[in-house]
């Protein structure tokens, strides 16, 4: 990914002042290390007539890999390929809007103690991106400079030059033109616009991100004719956040035109009374629940079948009716996370000896699980493969066979309600699969009707009269009447 800002200058402003501006010294090239990859820092050009500083991130892929949010079951065919083979080291996108907020920093403030008067003056500005993803085309990338006091041009990039008559692609050359602005507004304009055009924000995008879209958008995104676009682009289409910014978008337009402060007019409500209780989050009520049956079930001695981390291996410690807990994965790095977790190496002996953490695999039978008084499958199922699946039903209902057995699993039906999953993805991207709440009764009644056992269904979260609870649960309990009819 690769950006250019020049400037021009005379004797008395030379240009080589951008090096002050940006606090990166034109004699210097730099790097700097982002989440990403390496930001590169040089210019290729700096004398007291014209200076450019150029902006080179060079991506890691492997770490894009690492930390890219999964597509899941139901997502495009070549997804898995995509990981691999995508545009990311090339194209401008959120990830050089990234790199342009952690190097230029300061400059992004308009902070420059050297020379103050020239941050706070416009500027002759000339920036070029030279491949730029624009979902909307050249027309798009006009409506959002050109009210900002740009002189765009933005010629769209041929698929291929050997074949014109393929047409062009979604990318753009970029040249951005202004002798209005000061450079803390081009960089702020830069630094929201980007990942806008790219329509796709290669981070997760939480309830901060409304702050910086403000913080980088004051003074100029309240009035743009492109508002609710840019807003429902850079918050990735999460409706609650995009209805957030928009809110204090238009207290801003409101002061503006008032001359007054937005504290003065978002008075309405005291301070005290604006805090609401905020629903526990989801894994959190999965947890209660799953602790409830085990209760209602009279279980001590309790399996913790794909303990992950240890959440739930934490809470049943703080429960001391629960005087056995053995966690399993088959993970030994998530094995090792959970004994810190939970304090292994530092509890005392008497709840050391509560807890066991082993490595085992749920799709074969294990001696060391039988005997015990309930096991827990808390979001597990739905990451083995449908045709592992029957070994893991004998394995737990059919060999270990504990009174009681707790399944958790996403309701597939629910995924419409999360404004963040785009229609057809999966939850999560290791999920071979996600049930609706018929497909996973019908499972559940075949398993308990193979294994002796009675099965009850139980909604976990807000149960929504049309598409069920984000979570659903069965709790069964093993029917002894035929083996106590023998025994008699």
């Amino acid at each position: 990914m690769f950006l250019t800002i020049s400037t021009t200058g005379t004797a008395g402003n030379p240009a080589t002042d951008l090096g002050y501006l940006l606090h990166k010294h034109p004699d210097k090239a730099q790097a700097f290390s982002t989440s990403y990859g390496t930001a590169h820092v040089f210019y290729p050009e700096a004398d007291a007539e014209r200076c450019t500083a150029a902006l080179l991130l060079e991506t890691d892929t492997s770490a894009l890999l690492r930390r890219g949010r999964g597509k899941g079951r139901g997502g495009a065919p070549d997804a898995a390929l995509a990981q691999y083979v995508n545009d990311r080291p090339y194209a401008a996108s959120s990830l050089l809007a990234v790199a342009l907020s952690t190097v230029f920093s300061s400059a992004l403030r308009g902070v420059c103690n050297a020379r103050p008067g020239r941050a706070a003056a416009p500027l002759p500005l000339r920036v070029e991106v030279p491949a730029l993803p624009a979902r909307g085309g050249a027309g798009l990338v006009r409506r959002l400079f050109e009210p900002l006091g740009w002189t765009v041009t933005a010629d769209p990039v041929p698929l291929d030059t050997a074949f014109p008559e393929w047409g062009d692609s979604r990318y753009v050359r970029l040249v951005l033109e202004s002798e209005r602005l000061t450079l803390a507004e081009a960089l702020r304009h830069l630094y929201v616009l980007l990942p806008v055009l790219d329509d796709a924000k290669h981070y997760w995008v939480s309830a901060d991100e409304v702050d910086k879209l403000l913080r980088a958008g004051e003074g100029w995104l309240a009035g743009h004719p492109e508002q609710q676009l840019i807003t429902n682009r850079y918050l990735s289409r999460r409706w609650s956040l995009t209805r957030q910014a928009r809110e204090r978008l238009e207290l801003v337009r409101l002061a503006e035109a008032d001359d007054s402060e937005v504290e003065d007019i978002d008075n309405a409500v005291a301070e005290e009374t604006e805090a609401e209780e905020k629903p526990a989050p989801l894994a959190e009520q999965r947890r209660a629940a799953v602790l409830t049956a085990l209760h209602a079930s009279g279980a001590a001695r309790v399996l913790d079948l794909g303990c992950g981390e240890g959440q739930l291996v934490r809470a049943l410690l703080k429960d001391t009716r629960f005087t056995e807990i053995v966690g399993v994965d088959v993970s030994v790095r998530a094995l090792t996370i959970a004994a810190r977790r939970i304090g292994l190496d530092r509890m005392g002996e008497r709840q050391a000896a509560r807890v066991r953490l082993v490595q085992g695999s749920l799709a074969y039978t294990d001696n060391r699980l039988k005997g015990y008084d309930a096991a827990v499958l808390s979001e597990v199922i739905e990451h083995l493969d449908l045709p592992r699946l029957p070994a893991l039903e004998y394995a737990v209902f059919g060999h270990a066979r504990p009174r009681t057995v707790v399944v958790t699993t996403p309701n597939v039906e629910y995924n419409v309600r999360w404004e963040s999953l785009p229609a057809g993805h999966a939850r999560h991207g290791d999920h071979r699969f996600e049930w609706t709440r018929e497909e996973f009764r019908a499972w559940a009644a075949t398993v308990a009707g193979r294994h002796g056992y009675d099965v009850e269904f139980v909604p976990v979260g807000p149960d929504d009269a049309e598409v069920g609870p984000p979570t659903q649960m069965a709790v069964f309990h093993r029917d002894d009447t035929e083996k106590e009819a023998k025994a008699a």
